[in-house]
């Protein structure tokens, strides 16, 4: 999960999970989008086989019918959801996981992440648990968390659980999580990025010089930075234009210079542009 060359990486990269599973390294993102199906039809066919949903984002079964009209086969395509902290809890959250299912109109879950740290060490620990016992029903192929800070991921190590195959935090050059990535990657779990395209705030001069360099746009810079250093970056967009100018990705390489300037933007948890609750009790 260090930093990645270019010749290694492609549209159809995948990063084996400590599941076993193999992930795409792209993913494409459903946050706050109000047209789903038409927007993860249109990824399907600019080349995105990871889709990233949650229960809170309302939009489990808009994913599904999406998949459902693709014509793709089911092995070929990763999907994720989550649990939000309402749901919290042990049997809340088998209960929540069998509700996914039914959106989705689907057998399994590639991946299922807890959402987010609230609710308190013994309700996430609860939860966690619920989601090992349905991977073990083979509802959910791995088993992940999201926003979880070094504090929370310590609690599932000394609880002696698996640790988790996923943890999904905010991440672009400006808010990097560093103490959090390091711990991920000496625990292998696998580092997904939301928000890599900083919300649209991609101003900077530092990221024009570079797109200027390239010949590229500053999302496809900022994408480029994510997978170069190892990241799973989940840029989302409802226009189709950008949904395909975001898989362009793979016949440039930032070089050595390139990823030093962008990795000394970092200006820690005051970088983020999202909740970012990694610091919750």
């Amino acid at each position: 999960m260090s930093e990645l060359k270019a010749a290694k990486l492609s549209l159809a990269s995948k990063v084996r999970l400590p599941s076993g599973y193999d992930m795409p390294r792209l993913g494409f993102g459903v946050y706050q989008n109000y047209t789903t199906r038409d927007s993860v039809l249109e990824a399907f066919s600019a080349g995105y086989r990871h889709i990233d949903s949650a229960q809170a984002y309302r939009n489990e079964a808009h994913v599904g019918a999406a998949f459902r009209d693709s014509g793709l086969r089911r092995e070929d395509v990763f999907i994720t959801t989550k649990c939000i902290s309402k749901t919290h809890g042990y049997d809340s959250t088998l209960h929540a996981v069998d509700i996914s299912l039914e959106r989705f109109e689907m057998d399994y879950i590639d991946l299922y992440l807890i959402h987010d740290p609230f609710k308190g060490k013994e309700l996430r620990l609860q939860t966690y648990r619920a989601l090992l016992d349905s991977q073990k029903a083979r509802k959910i192929r791995s088993v992940g968390v999201s926003n979880f800070g070094v504090k929370h991921l310590e609690e599932i190590r000394s609880a002696n659980l698996p640790m988790p195959s996923v943890n999904q935090i905010e991440l672009h050059p400006f808010c990097q999580q560093k103490p959090i990535v390091t711990y991920c990657r000496e625990h292998e779990i696998v580092v997904q990025a939301y928000s890599p395209l900083i919300r649209g705030q991609m101003d900077h001069p530092l990221l024009t010089q570079l797109a200027t360099k390239h010949g590229r746009d500053t999302a496809q810079v900022l994408l480029r930075w994510s997978l170069q250093k190892g990241f799973v970056p989940l840029p989302k967009s409802a226009t189709s234009a950008r949904i395909h100018s975001n898989t362009r990705l793979y016949d440039f390489e930032l070089d050595e210079g390139d990823m030093s300037a962008l990795d000394a933007l970092d200006r820690g948890k005051e970088g983020a542009v999202t909740w970012n609750p990694v610091d919750a009790d």
